[in-house]
């Protein structure tokens, strides 16, 4: 039997297969609410035959965009608009939902990547000031981001906690909190970004601080038999940055207070990082945060091929993997990775006829 198409649960979700689909941010929102692209591009990947779909990135306030483009769920507009993608999905498909919800701190007031993702100052079209746990640019020559006072970060951690409501009113399946990728948490865990000497700097306990208060406020505000879940970035790839060692502390830490699985990516934070990509290049830090803990892990990062994912798990270096690009440019993934691994996967009755002769068994008939 096919260990990437058995079974995992993440706390009391149990998934039919163990292939995610990575949260992708889209940029096409308008004013922070889901558009028919949303409808179309969740639509497909929801389609796919995979055991979870995240959805992309959603800033909990507006200055936590990356782009005044991103997806957002700090208003009413913002829920409604998302409602109306996740019902249109469960009117069809079966999987289950989660949501990604983020900051994006210094690295917010961008540009679009096809657009050359640069920094807009804060009074220029589609920029604003940004904040950040120091006063220090991502780049050099940005506008330099506010520190956040203690009062700021209390009313952006109340924000985390506003939109875990809204997402349990969507009826969502789980949260994953973004602590990844130089946003926010991030900024507040590595010490190339956080250089404050107050009691959330400095030290590693100090540094986990702020991310571990805004984990447990989403977590209280989230019903606790559904799962919340963090993305981290296990190295910054600079020398001196944060590392797989303090990584495992930090996630031993989310373990202890109710995190229902840590998903490990890499990078993001300096434009310094020096990554060696290449297949599975995040792959030994998902073994080592793996063997600390007894939550499940996903690993991320170039996972393109069926039998690669079939080998990642039986080695014990993951208990799920997630795809991204590999699932916008191939949206039948999980499909073509059962059909290869003679294992079966789920699809819309619409598309039974669809399977090729040789593949005859490939779709699971239950509808739920």
């Amino acid at each position: 039997m096919s260990l990437l198409f058995s079974p995992v649960s993440f706390g009391s979700l149990r998934l039919q297969n163990r292939i995610v689909v990575a949260p992708m941010c889209q940029y096409s929102a308008h004013d922070g609410s889901a558009t028919d692209w949303h409808m179309m591009h969740l639509g497909s990947l929801a389609m796919s035959g995979a055991g979870l779909l995240i959805i992309e990135a959603t800033a909990v306030e507006p200055r936590g965009r990356i782009t005044v483009d991103d997806l957002g769920l700090w208003s009413d507009a913002n829920e409604a608009a998302i409602d109306r993608v996740v019902r249109a999905i469960r009117s069809y498909s079966p999987i289950p939902i989660s949501i990604q919800l983020a900051h994006a701190g210094r690295k917010a007031s961008t540009k679009v990547p096809w657009e050359g993702g640069a920094h807009i100052p804060p009074g220029q079209e589609g920029g604003w000031q940004t904040v950040a746990p120091s006063p220090l640019p991502y780049e050099p020559g940005e506008t330099a981001p506010e520190q956040l006072d203690e009062s700021e970060m209390r009313r952006i951690c109340d924000a985390f906690s506003v939109a875990a409501r809204r997402a349990d009113r969507l009826e969502l399946d789980a949260i994953e909190l973004h602590a990844a990728h130089g946003y926010l948490l991030h900024q507040f865990l590595s010490p190339l970004s956080n250089q404050r000497s107050d009691k959330y700097g400095g030290i590693l306990k100090n540094r986990m601080r702020y991310p571990l208060e805004v984990f447990e406020a989403v977590r209280r505000s989230f019903p606790p038999e559904k799962p919340v879940g963090v993305r981290i970035s296990a190295s910054d790839w600079v020398e001196g940055g944060w590392d797989v060692e303090q990584s495992i502390a930090f996630s031993r830490e989310l373990e202890r207070r109710g995190a229902a699985y840590v998903h490990v990516s890499s990078g993001g934070l300096s434009p310094k990082q020096n990554i060696p990509v290449g297949p599975g290049y995040q792959l030994p830090f998902a073994e080592a945060i793996k063997k600390a803990l007894h939550v499940p892990v996903i690993a991320v990062g170039l996972i393109t091929e069926p039998a690669q994912a079939e080998q990642i798990l039986a080695g014990g270096q993951a208990d799920a993997v997630a795809l991204a690009r590999g699932l916008l440019y191939d949206p039948r993934w999980p499909w073509h990775a059962a059909a290869e691994l003679g294992a079966q996967v789920q699809a819309p009755p619409q598309y039974w006829r669809s399977q090729p002769h040789q593949y005859k068994t490939l779709f699971s008939h239950e509808l739920d």
